[in-house]
């Protein structure tokens, strides 16, 4: 590796995997003098042109000494990276620091010229871009704080590269040359236009495996059964539009198709390309297929075979081998001990799954980390009759298994433009990168419902996902998501639920729900159902058992035209009688009254009534379906889509899911629960979502205060932190730092003997307050540990005695004297930064409220004004601040302006680990802090603020 005379050891903290524009992937990584080899045959394949423009004159070859130059750095002044794809060179970059005369210098000096270098065949697939955003930090790390780079003018390309990259520039012409200068401190638009580039990236990466024009099952049996055969007939019965193939290296010789799919024994001996190959061989041949997956130009890999993470410490080796070996070559992987992946597209119907039967067509987006709930979703959404009926469709669906590279977030990119997909639906058991996922949560919720439901809340994840563990208790976890816009339910029955009702109705516009039914006891538990989730119902209407169908239109259509309702929840038991209302006239009358007032939502709480969850669901999909075709041929007789002998497949019968009834033109399809209690909950998380989009549209802003001082805070810190360890402060440097950011913290005296007390008590001033602050009686005032409004020396001396007296010494008590503060609520206020998913700002009724109900709510840091001000009436107990049973209202303004406070010192400051204002009492006037603690530790790595890159393995 590196010569003694280089000044820093290899830093392979720089090497990353990325995913290019066109959604491959290289490994960026800094070049050192073993690369010599490489660079002379990067350089060869590099076309005359792009020499000229690197070089500005012709330079055919490199010489010795070019070679030496470009392969030597000392990862400080000069360093050089390249962006290889099978282990060779695909793109260089370098970069050299000058002083202020141009010549080469080494720190103080921050400035450096940086030039590129890509391969023709990879131009366009913003390899450039890629580069420049990880030498950009790599500068930035080493002290240098702007490039300068001089461009031909007619090299368009690169010239658009800098302008594009979003960095504060400034551009000349001298000499017929271009130069361009920019800083690299970070800016709002470079941020954006990063993450604007990974967006159009990751999406792509997925669309590539859930789009193949051609997939490859590797590892499919001779004889029908097991998973690789499975997975071939499932594609081949889906009606997949590409070309499909078999691949099995123990075929005999001389078999050339399974059932008709042409059969190969390596994938290298297909002739034309692969998009796709669905790995189903044992683990320990997995690496020779990838092999020759990368060697014919695989794009991606979907890998069922197991044997890795979840089998312990060595299928975690073979795991991480793996991803680095398809990462290599280019390619992304699903899996591995995936459950496969779905693609309902009509021109593209891909089942490369072991679903047996795909699920229908529609428009809602399925993830799920494990193959077994996958299953269980796909069940639910499938069936009729049971659980919740009247069934949705799905767009497309992926199970990830160990979801050892491509994850939800990268799901969530691909989801969020893909015009198909209108809800999406989360099973999650690990959530890799936090940070990532609540941005991508938020900008996805902003377009389209998303719904999460969460596995292994209580303990470890799976053990099969190598992620960090996060510090904060699922309640906080759950509180942040849903300020990001996600729909948080606890079970998967919820998950479907609430998906239902989203992808068939519109959102509510606020919580008036409309009750009408022929069943008076059915309305009132869905009058009581409404009541418990925070709605506001109207009194039931009961239209009696011998309401006929006519009678329901009428009722739905006078509800749905009222002014005071927003959404309408229509009971229906099983009538009896000559007369009685039929599901099929009954469904027709709901669905007529609903289509004439589409901006509410309506919804149906059934009792046994099979027929009419069918009929409400008419052709159980989203999407708009085909007219009925003939019954479908034997599965064993249907010729594989892309052998000669194949029918073409816009040509094959429909499958038994697209064989149904199309719905009545413009029809709404309703959805039908068997349970008020079921329906009213999805119908509260509808309208908890639509608040929060409604809100979202106007988000708030972080005020300015004019007393922050930013810069004696920094001092402060870097002071305390000058031994580089985490420390807790103690209170007067405490009390400092807040009172920087105009935190003020009323002052406390200690009080080691009476006479100490009454000391303390004249110079503070009475009334006072003798509060023991031993660990186990702090904030305990239940306990008698506190004494309050002692108006003299006489009152101060009698309560030291009796504290003395019931608890031990003043030693054991650690007492102090604080001046009385005006009575109100007391309320706690912390900050804490989680290395995982950031940081967060949480408030509460101090006592019981917090510690024994958990009555906390949560926001992610930085806190607008608005969300401020939610989060004060976020808590269950916050009628205590707003004059609950004729108290006077506390200060809410006071305490909204605190919490954005201590928001901003947090914001500003990352080393401010943990902020713990405990209590802050809350008057009508004011509010005054009584105790603050706080701890300082040396900030966490931001994964969220670098270049782009793959999680590491």
């Amino acid at each position: 590796m590196q010569t003694s005379s280089d000044r820093h050891e290899y830093p392979a903290h720089w090497e990353a995997d990325v995913v290019l524009r066109d959604g491959g992937t290289a490994r960026v990584r800094p070049i050192t003098v073993d690369d010599a080899e490489r660079l002379v045959s990067f350089y060869e394949q590099v076309s005359d042109e792009s020499k000229y423009y690197r070089f500005f004159a012709p330079y055919p070859r490199l010489s010795a000494k070019d070679v030496h130059r470009f392969t030597h750095h000392d990862f400080v002044d000069r360093v050089g990276l390249a962006a290889t794809v099978g282990g060779e060179f695909i793109a260089t970059v370098r970069y050299d620091r000058i002083g202020a005369d141009g010549t080469p210098a080494s720190a103080p000096a921050d400035e450096a010229e940086v030039a590129f270098l890509v391969q023709d065949a990879h131009q366009g697939r913003g390899v450039a871009s890629a580069l420049l955003e990880h030498i950009g930090a790599v500068a930035r790390e080493r002290g240098i704080r702007r490039f300068a780079a001089e461009v031909l003018p007619a090299n368009t390309k690169m010239i658009k590269v800098f302008t594009d990259a979003g960095y504060t520039q400034k551009r000349s012409f001298e000499d017929g040359v271009v130069r361009l200068e920019f800083d690299l401190e970070p800016t709002d638009r470079s941020m954006a236009v990063q993450r604007a580039r990974e967006q159009r990236a990751e999406a792509r990466s997925v669309q590539r495996l859930l789009a193949p024009g051609s997939v490859a099952v590797i590892g499919t049996g001779r004889a029908p059964g097991g998973v690789g055969r499975s997975i071939l007939d499932n594609i081949r019965d889906a009606g997949f539009t590409g070309r499909l193939h078999a691949v099995n290296k123990a075929l005999p010789e001389g078999t050339d198709e399974l059932d008709g799919v042409p059969a190969y024994r390596s994938v290298r001996d297909i002739d034309g390309p692969v998009d796709l190959a669905v790995v189903a061989v044992p683990s320990a041949h997995v690496p020779e297929v990838v092999a020759e997956c990368g060697a014919h130009g695989v794009q991606g890999l979907v890998v069922v075979s197991a044997g890795y993470a979840e089998s312990g410490p060595e299928g975690r080796e073979l795991q991480r081998a793996l991803v680095r070996q398809a990462r290599t070559y280019g390619m992304r992987i699903i899996g591995p001990n995936a459950f496969g992946v779905i693609n309902n597209a009509p021109d593209v119907r891909l089942n490369a799954s072991l679903a047996p039967e795909p699920p229908r067509p529609g428009r809602i987006g399925l993830f799920a980390q494990s193959g077994a709930i996958g299953v269980a979703l796909l069940s639910r959404l499938h069936r009729r009759g049971g659980g919740v009926t009247g069934v949705t469709g799905v767009s497309t669906f992926v199970s990830s298994g160990n979801r050892a590279d491509v994850s939800g977030n990268d799901l969530l990119q691909y989801w969020y433009e893909d015009p198909d997909t209108d809800v999406v639906l989360m099973y999650l058991e690990s959530i890799g990168n936090p940070r990532k996922f609540t941005r991508l949560a938020r900008r996805t919720a902003a377009a389209k419902p998303l719904v999460v439901v969460q596995g292994a809340r209580h303990g470890a994840g799976p053990r099969g996902h190598a992620v960090r563990a996060m510090r904060l208790p699922h309640a906080t976890v759950s509180a942040l998501l849903r300020q990001a816009g996600v729909i948080h339910v606890d079970t998967i029955t919820e998950l479907v639920d609430a998906g239902l009702l989203l992808a068939r109705q519109p959102l509510p516009a606020g919580p008036r729900v409309a009750i009408l039914g022929n069943s008076e006891s059915l309305g009132l538990l869905t009058y009581d159902a409404c009541l418990a989730e925070g709605l506001r119902p109207q009194p039931p209407q009961d239209l009696t058992t011998a309401a006929s169908a006519a009678d329901f239109h009428d009722a739905l259509a006078r509800a749905l035209a009222d002014d005071t309702c927003d959404a309408v929840v229509v009971t229906a038991i099983p009538a009896v009688g000559e007369g009685s209302v039929g599901d099929a006239a009954l469904a027709d009358a709901l669905r007529s009254a609903a289509s004439a007032t589409p901006d509410k939502p309506v919804l149906v709480v059934h009792v046994e009534l099979g027929g009419l969850a069918e009929a409400l669901s008419a052709a159980a999909s989203t999407a708009p379906q085909p007219a009925a075709g003939p019954p479908p041929a034997p599965r064993t007789a249907r010729p594989a889509p892309n052998t000669p002998s194949g029918t073409p497949a816009d040509a094959r019968p429909a499958s038994p899911a697209d064989a149904r009834p199309a719905p009545p033109e413009g029809a709404r399809l309703i959805p039908a629960y068997p349970a008020a209690e079921r329906a009213v909950r999805a119908l509260a998380h509808s309208v908890e979502y639509a608040q929060w989009r409604r809100d979202v549209a106007d988000p708030g802003k972080v005020p300015e205060y004019e007393d922050i001082d930013e810069k004696a805070a920094a001092a402060l810190i870097e002071r305390q932190l000058t031994s580089g360890q985490g420390l807790t402060l103690d209170s007067d440097a405490a009390y400092e730092l807040l009172g920087t950011y105009g935190i003020h913290v009323h002052r406390a005296l200690p009080a080691p003997g009476p006479d100490a007390a009454a000391e303390a008590a004249r110079t503070l001033g009475y009334p006072v307050a003798l509060k023991a602050t031993a660990p186990h009686l702090r904030h305990r005032a239940d306990l008698g540990g506190v004494r309050l409004d002692l108006a003299d020396e006489e009152q101060l001396r009698r309560a030291y005695a009796e504290l003395t007296e019931l608890f031990g010494t003043p030693e054991e008590l650690r007492p102090v004297v604080q001046r009385m503060a005006p009575r109100g609520v007391d309320t706690i206020v912390r900050a804490v930064i989680d290395p995982a998913a950031g940081a967060a700002l949480s408030f509460g009724i101090a006592g019981p409220p917090s510690q024994l109900l958990g009555d906390m709510a949560h926001r992610l840091i930085p806190v607008t004004d608005r969300e401020a001000g939610s989060l004060v009436r976020a808590i269950r107990t916050a009628p205590l601040l707003f004059g609950w049973r004729g108290s006077a209202p506390v200060d809410t303004p006071a305490l909204e302006e605190l919490l954005l406070r201590v928001s901003r010192l947090v914001d500003d400051h990352p080393e401010v680990a943990a902020v713990t204002l405990e209590p802050v009492v809350v008057a009508p006037h004011a509010l005054s802090v009584l105790s603050a603690s706080v701890r300082l530790a040396p900030p966490p790595a931001r994964d969220d603020l670098g270049p782009r890159t793959l999680p590491a393995y």
